[in-house]
């Protein structure tokens, strides 16, 4: 093979643990603010008319939800990641170690607001399933990089 095709492990510009991270912040990001935008945002306006400006969005919001999201991706690329050296990586141990981040965020943060009665059980049929799949295809990106390379240290 020529040195054009094939790149040693040792030139390579980013390890894969941060290819992860930076597909998974992409892909993240973009699944929130779909999310948010067009389900949770109109279903808690809708739900909560009595609260002028619930579910706003400007920079402050902006700021904190960018905090958001950072711990989302660490958590769902590190955790699955971890996992899949510990434990083996296959698709269907992504699609555990996915459920298991989403269980562990998602279904508490959820399970919270609908206990405070702020959230409906119709939000909750919405943005449990879709936060679901966001962390699914998170965990698969980190098993795509992780099974390339056999998991190398981080």
């Amino acid at each position: 093979m020529s040195t054009i095709t094939q790149v040693p492990k040792a030139k390579r510009r980013m390890s894969p643990l941060a290819m992860a991270f930076l597909v998974n912040c992409l892909w993240i990001n973009a699944s929130e603010v779909f999310r948010y935008f067009t389900f949770v945002m109109p279903m808690m306006r809708e739900a909560f008319p009595a609260l002028p400006d619930v579910a706003p969005m400007n920079v402050s919001i902006f700021l904190i939800w960018g905090v958001w999201d950072t711990i989302i991706v660490v958590t769902a690329t590190l955790l699955p990641w971890t996992a899949m050296k510990v434990y083996g990586s296959s698709l269907l141990h992504a699609v555990v170690y996915g459920s298991a981040v989403w269980l562990a965020v998602f279904v508490i943060l959820w399970l919270g607001l609908y206990n405070m009665n702020l959230a409906t059980p119709q939000m909750l049929m919405v943005a449990l399933p879709l936060a679901w799949l966001e962390l699914i295809v998170a965990s698969v990106i980190v098993w795509w990089f992780a099974s390339r390379n056999a998991v190398e240290e981080i």
